[in-house]
């Protein structure tokens, strides 16, 4: 386990964060889905009560996944921002295809994510998750890929700025597990942040890019 640290937020990393079964069966996954489009998303949702809410692969795979990562990474959010612990509703397991030839926007993440995290998949060798200290992209740092690398932060407004994209000789494929809360829950989370959730609504709802991230799992 590795702690980086950015001007105003903590990384975790973590190598060999999936079990080998767990991590064989979704490589095997990854390597087998197609690219249609530049950001190929595959949901899978658990809630607290572990019922799966959505599913795109086999639903006992999904629930011995999410039964595997919920409790590390639930122990990770109580490290970064114990504040969020007890907003925890439902747990996001998102397969990421991307292009070998298309890289996502730098944004912070969407409020409803508790805990961010990514586990590298396939293939051997490609692009990491860079992070840095402003939305221009100063002071990047990335978090190189390591097949089975796990990169966990907890997101702030306009903070947490960070970007992915493919080397442009492979396609890269992630699994991303997320801790995710309901809406009814977000002016708490803007107040545990301090900032205005005002504002911050506001701002998704009249940049249509930024509430496509808002929409869209990293």
């Amino acid at each position: 386990m590795i702690f980086f640290f950015m001007t105003n937020f903590k990384i975790e990393i973590i190598d060999n964060f999936l079990n080998d079964n767990h991590f064989q069966e979704l490589y095997k996954i990854a390597e087998n889905l197609q690219v249609k489009t530049k950001f190929n998303i595959f949901h899978n949702e658990v809630d607290k009560d572990n019922k799966i809410l959505k599913s795109s692969f086999d639903k006992d795979l999904v629930l011995e996944i999410n039964a595997d990562c919920l409790h590390k990474s639930l122990k990770i959010l109580k490290e970064l921002c114990p504040e969020k612990y007890d907003l925890f509703t439902y747990s996001d397991l998102t397969i990421i295809k991307t292009d070998k030839n298309s890289t996502f926007p730098i944004h912070d993440d969407s409020p409803n994510k508790l805990l961010s995290g990514v586990i590298y998949l396939s293939p051997e060798s490609n692009l990491g998750t860079t992070f840095y200290s402003n939305k221009k992209g100063d002071n990047q740092k990335e978090i190189k890929w390591k097949k089975n690398r796990a990169v966990f932060f907890s997101r702030k407004e306009k903070e947490t700025w960070h970007s992915f994209g493919a080397d442009g000789i492979n396609h890269r494929t992630v699994l991303v597990f997320n801790l995710n809360t309901n809406k009814e829950n977000l002016k708490k989370i803007y107040k545990i942040e301090n900032k205005s959730y005002f504002l911050g609504m506001f701002r998704y709802k009249i940049n249509p890019a930024l509430h496509k991230i808002f929409n869209f799992t990293i």
